[in-house]
Parts: structure tokens; sequence; C-alpha cells
């Protein structure tokens, strides 16, 4: 609602105006109507609740217009000074005229909740930051300039308990040099396996009835006998088998005794690298996508693609004195047959996946250890035939038995730096100075390339720590001794005191 405040003794001139402004209307018309024009306030005035401002007019005030007084309202002091004091939070507008109707003062009047005492808490609090706090319609709108993102969280985190939960804070704070981060990360696993087998086996058959007796033992069996009587080993890869075929009691038999024994070494290692913002999150992947045969459940199947590689993705935040805090999340992952299941005629293989997902916080140049694993696991198995396998030393011809062992050691580690673009001129790049091999360096020296690749990439490394050392001060003034006087031997014929001759 529109308050308007009319002044006791200018009220008289006030209606001697209008009487005067109707007579000259309705003694000669002009001859168009004049276009109205809209005046906007000229002044801003930011006050704080409970606060005001003594306004001084450039002219004599008969009329006087607040648009909300519950927000700010206005008390008269004089015909050309004004009171202006905030009611409640908001924003809105006064205007003054004179006693012809033409505006001598306008202005929004913007109540905040103690707005100057909010700056001045902002200067205790953050004395290195240039920090403007102002209200607009009920709310605080932050300007300025920081010097890290952290502190842009840490400005609105202040205003908002200072104001209220009731108040909204707009933070428009920006930071005096974005900050770029990058992150090494180095997946480094060694898995080892051994594995020993020890098997004997036995078929029998009678050729004058066709009739087997039966194998026992492990694998699938020693064997097989043909058409013409010849017993033909089964010789599976990796192993070494040794057999036997004779006559036993009317009936052929035929034993193998198979031997196994493998031990694998197997190691990884991924280094991925990434750059970013500080506050933006930056991923990355080397690898490939294998496509999964999915039942749609109408007779049909559909292909979905799944990742897989080396991947990386992470966000990190750079704190107050180069400190870097940062959610990352590295992944190694590779086929494998182990676990494989087919589905609809198609084969699917299975994922070996490393992975860890964390938020550390450490020093540009310095490395944590976010993940690590070691694993050892061992797998004996006997297979006897009953009675005979439990004999002292004619039992190992009717039992076998498998030993299975495997170690896995994992380490994931992370270092972040706080990295600058530099000139393309100082980065070295895997090609650079690459160049294959003519036909003769094949041929006769059996090279596959002309010349080692470039230089290695520029690594980053950590600042030199200045060390201040204790330094030496200005020398004071000390007398000087004089030298002692030398005088000549004295020329005699005795001996010096403790010396004989």
């Amino acid at each position: 609602m529109t308050k308007r405040i009319l002044l006791p003794r200018v009220r008289f001139g006030t209606a001697i105006a209008a009487v005067l402004a109707c007579a000259t209307l309705a003694v000669g018309a002009a001859p168009a109507a004049a276009q109205p024009s809209a005046v906007r306030p000229t002044n801003d005035v930011a006050i704080s609740v409970g606060t005001g401002r003594m306004v001084r007019l450039n002219g004599t005030m008969t009329d006087l217009f607040v648009a909300n007084d519950s927000i700010a309202d206005v008390q008269v002091r004089s015909a050309n000074q004004i009171y202006v004091f905030g009611k409640s939070a908001g924003e809105t507008t006064v205007f003054a005229t004179d006693k012809a109707g033409r505006t001598i003062w306008s202005a929004n009047v913007r109540v905040g909740t103690n707005i100057g005492s909010l700056d001045e808490f902002l200067s205790t609090a953050m004395p290195d930051a240039q920090i403007s706090a102002q209200p607009v319609n009920g709310m605080v709108l932050l300007t300025g300039t920081v010097a890290t993102p952290a502190d842009v969280e840490e400005a609105s985190r202040l205003v908002q308990a200072y104001v209220g939960e009731a108040t909204k804070v707009i933070s428009r704070l920006k930071t005096a040099t974005p900050q770029q981060v990058m992150l090494k990360v180095k997946i480094a696993e060694v898995s080892r396996t051994m594995l020993r087998n020890i098997g004997v086996n036995f078929t029998s058959r009678d050729l004058n009835s066709g009739k087997t007796a039966g194998a026992f033992g492990r694998g699938d069996g020693v064997g097989e006998w043909n058409d013409d009587g010849v017993f033909e080993f089964d010789m599976s890869p990796g192993t070494t088998t040794f057999g036997l075929v004779g006559r036993l009691l009317g009936m052929d038999v035929a034993g193998a005794l198979d031997l196994t024994e493998n031990s694998g070494l197997v190691t990884t290692l991924a280094e991925p690298t990434l750059s970013a913002l500080s506050g933006e999150t930056a991923s990355f992947l080397a690898g490939g996508e294998f496509p999964i045969a999915i039942s749609n459940g109408l007779n049909g199947t559909s292909i979905e693609f799944k990742q897989f590689g080396v991947s990386l993705a992470f966000t990190p935040f750079v704190l107050e004195g180069g400190r870097i805090s940062m959610r990352v999340r590295p992944e190694v992952s590779e086929l494998s047959s182990a676990g494989a299941i087919k589905l609809s005629g198609y084969e699917i293989p299975a994922l070996t996946v490393r992975r860890a997902e964390t938020t550390v916080e450490l020093g540009s140049g310095q490395a944590f250890m976010i993940g690590g694993l070691l694993s050892a696991s061992g797998n004996n198995t006997i297979e006897k035939t009953p009675f005979l396998g439990n004999l002292p030393v004619i039992g190992a011809l009717f039992r076998s038995n498998g030993f299975k062992k495997s170690e896995t050691e994992l380490v994931i580690v992370v270092t972040p730096y706080l990295v600058k673009p530099v000139s393309a001129n100082q980065i070295a790049l895997p090609t650079d100075g690459f160049r294959s091999a003519t036909t003769g360096e094949r041929v006769m020296l059996g090279k596959d390339q002309g010349r080692a690749s470039g230089m290695p990439t520029p690594r980053p490394r950590m600042a030199e720590p200045k060390i201040v050392g204790p330094t030496i001060g200005a020398a004071s003034s000390a007398p000087v001794l004089p030298a002692p006087a030398r005088t000549a031997p004295a020329q005699t014929a005795s001996a010096a005191p403790g010396f004989s001759f």
C-alpha cells in the first residue's frame, strides 16, 4: 500500500496551486494532451533493520510517498529534511515532490539484516578477502574476490550462520586465480600361482567279452581302446604322462601316471594421469567396450556394451596453504575367461576389476596409498580308491593329489600436483624422433625402428623449499691485542732450562 504524507504548513499552498492549475486548464486547453511519463528512483539507500539515515532535500517538499511502509518508513523533520529508517527486510521506493509536482528526491530503499555489521563481521573473519554483502528482496548477495575456492564456501557458510536460515544467501564470489590439479595414480599388482598334480589312473577291458572293468583315480581316464585292440593314451597339454599296458588275470589293463606342475607370475602396472580445475570433475578411460547379449523376452536378444580398461575420475578442491582435497575413483579391469557364461549361444566374458573410491587430503607432490590388498590362498585335494588308497606303500598307486597356491599383492597410490600451463615447445611427446626402420636395418640389423623415441615427458616435481639459515651479524669492534715481541736467543754456552746435553 502506498503511503502519502502531507505537510500541514504547506497544505494551503498546495491547494492554491491545484486551484490555479484547474483554472488554467479551464481557460485555455492545450492543443494536444500531454503524454504521461514514469519517473524512476535516482538514488539507492541500503540500511539495516532498526537503523535509519537522515536525508537533506534540494528543495521544499510538499508531498511524500512511501510504496511499502511495512519495509521502510519516513519521518519528516522539516520541509527539506527527512529521516528514512528500516522496519523489515525487503525493498521499497520513496518519492518526495514540491508544490509544482516535480520530484526533488527519489530512492530505492533496500532493508537488510544488519548489513553494516555483516561487512564488519566478514572483514574480521576473512581479512584477506574482498567481500561485499548487499540485501536484495529479502536475500543477501555476496560479491567480490577471494583467494581459493574453499574461501567461497567458507564465506557463504559464515554469512548464512550470521543472517539465519530464513534469509537466502546468493554467492557470486570469484577466485583470484583458478588453480589446476594434476593427479598421478599408480596401480601395481603382482600375482603368483603354483599348481602341482600327481595322478594315477587305470582302465581295463576283456577283449574276448568286450566288457570294460572301468577306471578310477584322477582325470577323465587314461585313454581308450581302438577297434584294432590298440590302447591310445589321452595326453593333456601341460602334463607328463607315463603309460603302461599289460594283461592281468586274463584282462587287458592300462595304467597312466600324470605329473603336472605349473607356476605363473603376472604383473600389472597402470599409471593414469589426469588434470582438472579446482572444483571440477574429470574422467579418463583407456581401454575398450565388449558386447553383452541380453534377452529381451520376445525370443530375441539385444546388445549392450560394457567398458573395461584403465579408468580414472576425480574432483579436486584446492584448500588454503596449497592443500588439496579430492575425491578419487581409479579402476583397472580386464576380460577374463574365469566365470564366463553362455547366454543364447553367446559367451559373455567376466571382468577382473581392481577399484578404489575414497576422499583424501594432502599437499602438492605428496603421495598417499589409498588402497592395498595382500591375499594368499591354498588348496589341497586328494582322490583315492576306498581301502586300496589307504595302504602304506602300494596305496600310492590308487590315489592322486593336487596342490594349488596363489598369492596376490595390490597397491594403489595417488599423487596430486598443483600445475600451470607451459609452452608447447617444452613438452616432449613419445612419438618425437621416432622413425621406422628401413628394409636394410630390419633384415641386416634386426631393428624395428630407426632410432630411439624422443626425450621423456617432463614430470612434475615439488618446489624447492626455501630454507632460511642463520646469518652472520656484523662483527663488533674489539680491542686489538699487541703481537708478542720476538727476542733473539741469548748467546750463552749454558743449555736452556729443561734440556741437557
